[in-house]
């Protein structure tokens, strides 16, 4: 429960308690205190119990540990069924950010040139050489670039 608590953590809240409650009542808050959390864990052991009766035997193996998201994701994603380890050792950002980075500004690199002329898909024209053209072209620039005035928007 406070696995993340040091020693001087631990020392502050006993001085805290000290100051606060003072040495006299300090043993009775940490009884009720105990008392509570005691209280706390009875009730919460008998919910999960109570839970499980009504869910019925094929629930036997359930784990409520299973219900915090956290959990239940890296349980779902730690097995290797839908081979999401090797999508995501195959994927390289910086790489495919580079690529993207090029192809929008227009330049060559060898690799997406050599990728994508291996590739031969027929749906790109002969032209281009099986790249995708995404650079501006000159005839938008000439245009206006200021958007067309809406008298109703006013």
């Amino acid at each position: 429960m406070f696995n993340d608590i040091g020693p001087m953590e631990l020392l502050t809240i006993i001085v805290i308690a000290v100051l606060v409650f003072g040495p006299d009542k300090l043993p009775k808050v940490i009884q009720d205190i105990t008392r509570t959390i005691r209280k706390i864990r009875e009730f919460s052991e008998s919910a999960k119990q109570d839970i499980r009766s009504e869910l019925g035997p094929e629930f036997k193996d359930f784990d409520f540990e299973d219900l915090n998201p956290k959990t239940l994701l890296r349980k779902q994603l730690g097995n290797d069924e839908l081979g999401l380890q090797e999508i995501r050792n195959g994927f390289d950002l910086k790489k495919e950010m580079a690529e993207l980075t090029d192809a929008v500004n227009g330049r060559d690199t060898g690799s997406s040139a050599s990728s994508s002329s291996s590739s031969g898909s027929a749906a790109a024209t002969p032209s281009t050489g099986g790249k995708i053209d995404m650079t501006k072209k000159p005839e938008e620039s000439e245009k206006d670039d200021r958007p067309p005035f809406d008298f109703d928007a006013t």
